[in-house]
């Protein structure tokens, strides 16, 4: 019955609020950017409707088997998410008469009848609450139970999440794929020349680390500026740090920060950058850096392993399984960490080699390709 089903048209539609844009590079935005269009382009006999709370002009981006909906208003802040989930977003699904609704980054509709396969990508509020503010903490926990309950399969981007899904929330362990972020397929390894380029553009010259995502209490860029201070006053060095991506609106007191901050003349902040330019300042950078404290999807990752370049990150659960042993770790509560391994690539060019050559055979794991397979295996879970 199933596979007759399947061989018939089938509606999905799918919630593309996060999906990469205009806003910033987010990571979960490039890892659901990737595998919708890998499934698309991997299922051409079914259609998508990708449904977003305002315009987005997808035509060169999917195939012809993809239709855009807009429906307000702007889930800006948990009230509106509410009512564009549980009102707005039933509604659709019965006009479009879809055969099932893909809900995103951890939020689902509890009031429609549609199956719906649910994407996990973190879960920040269990291990970085203080840097969520109050009324988000409360909405997850009070909610995050009955949306993992009422999804009819889930998507983890992690074997560490898809672990304290099931234990934290009694979830059958059969009800959760895991889907592991696949680099970009846009990024790749640049000339010496183009990186040449980039360090005139951005840094007049100088060598840089960097970090690429949004500029979040959550992704502990605070203490990525101390540690970047101690590798300064140790190394006595000219190179800079690169920070790529955009602040977000809650996050006010920032600017000040980095007003007072004392190797501020070092420290350039890029805004928003495109794929193709974040592509341009990751290979040229001599290192990425991401210390945040609760793991995403592991897309940077496997994206400056593509680049050829040695990645430092936080040493939990989820970025070990994804990494392995072609990365440093650091205690993301530990500048001084931090800055340890900052030295560590600055002082042995061996190490840095040796990462390198690691990384690419860890990049060359994930795919968007694999990812819309394991991706589809949901989908039928949540169908049957």
């Amino acid at each position: 019955m199933l596979s007759n089903y399947l061989c018939s048209l089938m509606k999905i539609a799918v919630d593309t609020r996060k999906i990469i844009g205009n806003n910033h590079p987010e990571e979960y935005g490039y890892f659901l950017f990737e595998v919708l269009k890998a499934l698309t382009q991997k299922n051409p006999q079914h259609e998508f409707v990708f449904i977003f709370d305002q315009p987005y002009d997808t035509r060169d981006l999917f195939n012809k088997n993809v239709m855009t909906v807009v429906t307000g208003p702007a889930a800006t802040n948990l009230f509106l998410k509410k009512i564009w989930y549980d009102v707005k977003i039933p509604a659709l699904l019965r006009k479009h008469k879809a055969d099932l609704f893909i809900a995103s980054n951890g939020i689902c509709s509890l009031t429609t009848k549609t199956p719906q396969c649910l994407i996990v990508s973190d879960l920040s509020f269990l291990y970085a609450p203080s840097f969520i503010k109050k009324p988000g903490l409360f909405f997850f926990n009070r909610y995050t139970k009955r949306f993992l309950g009422k999804a009819s399969s889930i998507v983890a981007c992690s074997e560490f999440i898809k672990n304290e899904i099931a234990s934290r929330y009694a979830i059958d362990r059969d009800k959760i794929t895991v889907v592991a972020g696949a680099p970009p397929g846009s990024f790749h390894h640049l000339t010496e020349e183009s990186k040449d380029e980039v360090k005139q553009k951005y840094t007049g010259g100088k060598n840089y680390f960097i970090y690429a995502g949004v500029i979040h209490p959550g992704n502990n860029v605070i203490n990525l500026l101390k540690a970047f201070s101690v590798f300064k006053k140790l190394q006595k060095s000219d190179w800079k740090l690169v920070l790529a991506g955009k602040r977000v609106a809650g996050y006010k007191n920032f600017p000040e920060t980095l007003r007072t901050y004392k190797y501020r003349e070092d420290v350039v902040m890029t805004g928003y950058v495109n794929s193709g330019e974040l592509n341009r300042l990751t290979g040229s950078a001599y290192a990425f850096i991401d210390p945040s404290f609760a793991a995403g999807c592991g897309i940077q990752i496997t994206a400056a392993m593509k680049c050829h370049i040695p990645v430092i990150v936080s040493g939990n659960s989820a970025m070990q399984e994804i990494a392995g042993d072609a990365a440093l770790y650091v205690d993301p509560a530990d500048h001084k960490d931090i800055a340890d391994k900052m030295m560590r690539l600055y002082k042995d060019e061996s190490l840095r080699n040796s990462l390198v050559e690691q990384g690419i055979l860890v990049a060359a794991k994930y795919n968007p390709e694999k990812m819309a397979d394991l991706f589809w295996q949901s989908i039928l879970k949540a169908i049957e």
